[in-house]
């Protein structure tokens, strides 16, 4: 803030662009999410044949944990195409 005789003049703060939630996760596994977003009986998604704890963990997930639940899931798809058979 600057004077100027009776003129008081405000200057806006530097604004910084908001740090992402949980920056330090890196894209480099992206997600199975087809947007068709329906959980069964055992609380698994029918779209992308996640678990919801596996959904829910997914924003804090590392690259690891990733590839981990991505390998779950497709094991749940594959044993259901084959039960569709």
């Amino acid at each position: 803030m600057s004077s100027k005789g009776s003129e008081i003049v405000t200057e806006p703060a530097a604004v910084r662009p908001p740090k992402p939630l949980y920056s330090n996760v890196s894209p480099a596994v992206s997600s199975p999410c087809i947007s068709l977003c329906r959980l069964d009986e055992q609380k698994v998604c029918r779209g992308c044949f996640r678990h919801v704890e596996d959904i829910r963990e997914w924003r804090s997930a590392d690259d690891q944990r990733r590839r981990v639940i991505c390998a779950q899931a497709l094991l749940r798809k594959q044993s259901v195409a084959a039960e569709g058979l």
